[in-house]
């Protein structure tokens, strides 16, 4: 019984971090060996959200007026925990991951926001984020695809490195019923696929 309780636990750990693929388009590590601390911005402009690929306004607009069906006041209260998800679950989860495993070997690199004196800043931009869903018996955990790039702060034409992330999956073990939730695992695998990439290829 045990030995099928470990193979199970395997299994579910094998497909949660299934999917996350980060590809290099443009530069290299190496500027960051040296550097102490790197500003983080994250963007949301261009974001599209779901497999129909909606707009955030568009899905905003959608999610509260089903909402709005159930009950009164209830997709405006959605929609401004959806804007707030982002300073209050996602970015926090990104540096949490990001800071944890790319100091693990000893590195003394701080990745924080509002950072401007730093020389180098990494863009955060959100590309797709599907958010998931948890209905008892049936889930699916989140992704986030996001676009990675570094660029000297003081001029921000200098791109130093460009990284696509694809897919990075997003879900708590044994699942969540929070839409927020689930996405900030998903910023959260991001931060930590990226510090194992700069460990590996800076370092």
């Amino acid at each position: 019984m045990t030995k099928q309780i470990t193979l199970t636990l395997a299994l579910v750990f094998a497909i949660c971090s299934y999917g996350q693929k980060m590809k290099v388009q443009k530069g290299d590590f190496s500027f960051i060996k040296g550097q102490k601390e790197i500003n983080v911005e994250f963007v949301y402009d261009n974001v599209t959200i779901n497999k129909d690929k909606l707009t955030n306004e568009a899905y905003i607009k959608e999610k509260s007026a089903n909402l709005e069906k159930k009950a009164k006041g209830k997709g405006e209260a959605w929609a401004k925990q959806w804007m707030a998800s982002r300073n209050l679950v996602f970015e926090p989860k990104f540096l949490e991951l990001m800071n944890k495993y790319v100091n693990k070997k000893g590195q003394k690199v701080d990745f924080s926001e509002e950072n401007l004196e730093a020389k180098y800043t990494l863009l955060v931009e959100a590309v797709w984020i599907y958010p998931g869903y948890n209905v008892g018996f049936m889930k699916q955990g989140a992704k986030l695809t996001s676009k990675l790039t570094f660029v000297e702060t003081a001029n921000r034409d200098n791109i130093l490195l460009d990284i696509n992330a694809k897919n990075a999956p997003g879900d708590k073990f044994g699942g969540s019923y929070s839409n927020a939730d689930r996405i900030g695992e998903s910023y959260a695998k991001t931060g930590k696929t990226l510090a194992g990439m700069i460990l590996k290829k800076a370092f």
